[in-house]
């Protein structure tokens, strides 16, 4: 039985199931994460060990990337059935409204923290480095990695979030 007149690609071509895109999230979140945090020590080490010039790295350096750390490690916490718990129940046998509403809080101030994570990076850039006048690469580049660490920290997140709370194929809800 030839079956080429009814598929759409000359090719074989297979969606991913969700258990192999939940492991690609998770490790490409996992890259992320590493590839900030290194960012971030090589220009917290650059300044310390090999800078020549009088402008070093200093705790407000450090404060958007403690921010985007506790953000992920908030939102990364917050399960999506949680979120959906009024929604999915039919009355007051699977769960109050009060948890999904703590819930989405919880999440908002995870992301809020994320956000100002990368835009405290960026407002550290524009005002320590840019607006003084460092704008030789080694210098700058420590305002650089900084931004680019918070935002590798941000896309981790996300896709880490994501592929956890990806749903799986054969994955019914079962209310009595």
């Amino acid at each position: 039985m030839d079956t080429s007149h009814e598929r759409l690609f000359r090719l074989p071509f297979k969606l991913p199931t969700s258990v192999s895109a939940k492991k690609v999230c998770v490790y490409v979140a996992g890259a992320l994460y590493g590839a900030g945090l290194w960012s971030f020590l090589d220009c917290v080490l650059y300044s310390k060990h090999a800078n020549g010039s009088d402008l070093h790295i200093s705790f407000i350096d450090w404060v958007p990337m403690l921010c985007s750390v506790l953000g992920m490690a908030i939102v990364s916490s917050i399960e999506k059935n949680r979120l959906l718990q009024d929604a999915l129940s039919s009355g007051t046998f699977t769960g109050s409204q009060s948890t999904a509403w703590q819930a989405r809080v919880v999440l908002f101030l995870g992301f809020s923290l994320l956000a100002s994570g990368i835009s405290g990076s960026l407002v550290v850039l524009i005002v320590k480095f840019l607006l003084k006048d460092y704008t030789s690469y080694p210098t700058l580049g420590m305002g650089i990695n900084n931004v680019l660490a918070n935002l590798a920290i941000l896309l981790s997140c996300t896709m880490l979030w994501i592929g956890q709370n990806v749903e799986d194929e054969y994955n019914y809800s079962l209310t009595l």
